[in-house]
């Protein structure tokens, strides 16, 4: 059972439900059916106006049995989104009228569900763009307790089970934040582990990288910055199995380990790489791809109060269906 199958599996047996804003978009809505087919959520919602809905479900031949459709324009839920959303942007200069408006658009609809408890998860961006998928997240839903970061994760799979837990890996940051802070990149490491858990269903092992192993870089900023976040870390999570600051060859090879960071917790266990930077991070996922033909999953965000998912404008219905899955099982079994 490769990972999407495991995801799938696994949403079956939560049975979360789902809202996708973006409800008149045709790949939005071959997945939503998709979705519904497969019993991977208990409810499907679709934003939009039902008429836009409808035909677009026509054009594609697609059945909307199952599948809940609501009009963020004229949902009974206004009043309460309304009122909400203008307590939490008051102190911005939000006033009523203006909350009532706004609560409308799609994005802020949708993540005002998941925050309610409406709905226990959202997918957005076939339409959209990341940022705007993100400022809905981090307004309405916000990051979780005790984090101030919203980051993001691949799950890597190597096929090779020498590798990570059975040759599945996460690595992050690679698709949000372009150049992480100490303290950032300590929420990063928290919220990776919190992904290795719920994704990989393994017990996180993180290695913070660099090009530098346990102060052989010297005192270069870079350097600094990984060492005061291995330090918070640890102090965010004393119970997580983490080291750094490392380089990659110290990280994964146990006899390199061994020469440049003798006695490491987590020699021949890593299976959570955190980057220093987006850069690294986007590098290094494309690398492990296309050279060692590893499948990779995401990016998935990570750090929210309640899941939330950005799908690249680019995707297929297919994708859809598998970030969904993953999203629902990131809610959790209830």
């Amino acid at each position: 059972m490769n990972f999407v199958e495991e995801m799938k599996k696994k949403a079956g047996e939560y049975q979360n439900s789902l809202v996708l804003p973006e409800g008149a978009e045709e790949r939005t809505v071959i997945a939503a059916a998709a979705i519904v087919a497969e019993k991977l959520a208990k409810e499907v919602i679709l934003l939009g106006k039902e008429e836009d809905i409808r035909k677009t479900a026509e054009s594609k031949g697609v059945k909307l049995d199952g599948i809940t459709l609501m009009d963020p324009a004229t949902s009974p839920w206004n009043q309460e989104f309304a009122k909400e959303y203008y307590e939490l942007r008051k102190s911005k200069g939000m006033t009523p009228e203006q909350a009532a408006e706004d609560i409308k658009h799609f994005l802020r609809f949708g993540a005002m569900m998941v925050r309610l408890g409406k709905a226990d998860a959202m997918i957005a961006g076939a339409l959209s763009s990341t940022a705007d998928v993100l400022r809905a997240g981090l307004t309405i839903i916000g990051t979780a307790p005790g984090m101030t970061t919203a980051s993001s994760c691949f799950v890597m799979d190597t096929h090779n089970p020498k590798w990570g837990a059975n040759g599945l890996m996460i690595f992050s940051d690679c698709a949000v934040i372009p150049l992480p802070s100490a303290a950032q990149l300590a929420d990063i490491a928290v919220s990776a582990a919190d992904s290795c858990r719920q994704m990989i269903g393994a017990e996180p092992v993180v290695a913070m990288m660099s090009f530098s192993t346990k102060g052989s870089g010297g005192k270069n900023e870079n350097v600094l910055r990984v060492q005061e976040a291995v330090k918070l870390a640890k102090e965010k999570a004393p119970n997580l199995l983490l080291d750094g600051e490392l380089q990659a060859d110290a990280a994964l090879i146990p006899d390199v380990t061994e020469k440049k960071a003798p006695g490491s917790p987590i020699t021949g266990k890593v299976n959570t790489l955190i980057f220093p930077d987006l850069g690294a991070g986007n590098i290094g996922y494309k690398l492990v791809q296309r050279l060692a033909g590893a499948d990779a999953y995401g990016p998935f965000l990570q750090g929210f109060a309640k899941p939330i998912s950005d799908l690249s404008r680019g995707c297929s219905a297919d994708d859809i269906v598998a970030t969904a899955a993953v999203t629902l099982v990131q809610a959790g079994k209830k």
